[in-house]
């Protein structure tokens, strides 16, 4: 059962503050071994934050010692009221720079508070005094949690680490949403546009493209997540991954769908085709902008095989 911090003696706040000074300095060398590959400074920053908070917990079992003895009672933050619950952000891969930054932020304003409080409930004056001392160097890991990826990055680190963090931004998302949307997109027209040019019917064409679109989104949300596990190739985690790709799968074919829940079947072929162009072309942009392809070859690639796709599901639902 949680006690309340008021009731806590002076031997268990000290007893305390060691065993969140070790819980933080382990928190910031998990955080510099989980972004230590991508982003080095960073990596390098973190450890020197760790180091200060091992140089912080020997001062307080050196007190301890010196007023309690050898034995320290083992309390825990999830021992006392109030502390607020951390997620374990260090376990979520991979992590980046503003990730760290903002966990790092909340760790240390909290302990801050900590130590502020727990002035109050010493009268020990070298307690005191060190307690103070430790709540002034959390302020100071706040302001270098602040320059994490910032100011005390060189031009030539920040440029590489955003570089990474694009690269693994394209690996885990970019790229399987890219593929899902391109394959809703152009899977999806042959189906939908052969009911609709078979039926004359605007409402079967909509619940085929309907059907088809839900179908398609779920096949590849299983495909991409069974892919790989993303922990060679860096591309995260499987399902986020896989309901990454089936959501824009569905949202690439709903697109050219939902424009047959016009009644006029004139009017609505008209307007999904309209729909049609201009998802091909924003999928051309992506390829380029993201995956660095020339904007003539994405444009030739995607548009060419969506044509053909178009001019199949027409020619069947004619026939």
């Amino acid at each position: 059962m949680a006690k309340n911090f008021k009731d806590l003696s002076e031997r268990e706040i000290l007893a305390l503050a060691i065993s969140l000074e070790e819980e933080d300095g382990r928190i910031y060398e998990e955080f510099a071994e989980g972004v230590r590959e991508n982003y080095p400074e960073t990596a390098k920053l973190l450890e020197e934050m760790q180091t200060e908070e091992s140089d912080h917990r020997t001062s307080l079992i050196e007190l301890y010692r010196s007023r309690f003895g050898e034995h320290i009672p083992l309390i825990r933050r999830q021992d006392v009221k109030g502390f607020v619950s951390r997620p374990p952000v260090w376990l979520i891969g991979p992590i980046g720079p503003n990730a760290v930054r903002r966990a790092i932020e909340s760790m240390e304003s909290e302990t801050r508070r900590f130590y502020q409080l727990a002035i109050g409930r010493t009268t020990d004056a070298s307690t005191r005094q060190l307690l103070g001392d430790l709540a002034e160097a959390e302020v100071k890991h706040s302001a270098a949690a602040e320059s994490i990826g910032r100011a005390r990055l060189t031009a030539d680190v920040r440029t590489s680490e955003t570089e990474a963090s694009r690269r693994m931004f394209v690996l885990q998302f970019v790229q399987p949403g890219l593929a899902g949307l391109m394959d809703g997109s152009v899977s999806t027209l042959a189906p939908l546009f052969a009911a609709a040019f078979a039926t004359q019917k605007t409402h079967d064409a909509f619940v085929v493209g309907l059907a088809a679109s839900v179908g398609a989104g779920i096949s590849m949300a299983f495909a991409e997540a069974l892919s790989d596990d993303g922990a060679l190739t860096g591309r995260g985690r499987p399902l986020v991954r896989g309901a990454v790709t089936g959501v824009m799968t569905t949202a690439g074919g709903i697109g050219h769908t939902l424009p047959y829940l016009i009644s006029d079947f004139r009017v609505a072929t008209g307007v999904a085709v309209v729909v049609v162009a201009c998802e091909l072309a924003i999928i051309s942009w992506v390829r380029q902008h993201f995956m660095d392809t020339p904007l003539l070859r994405a444009a030739l690639q995607v548009v060419l095989g969506g044509v053909l796709v178009f001019i199949a599901g027409i020619l069947i639902g004619t026939s």
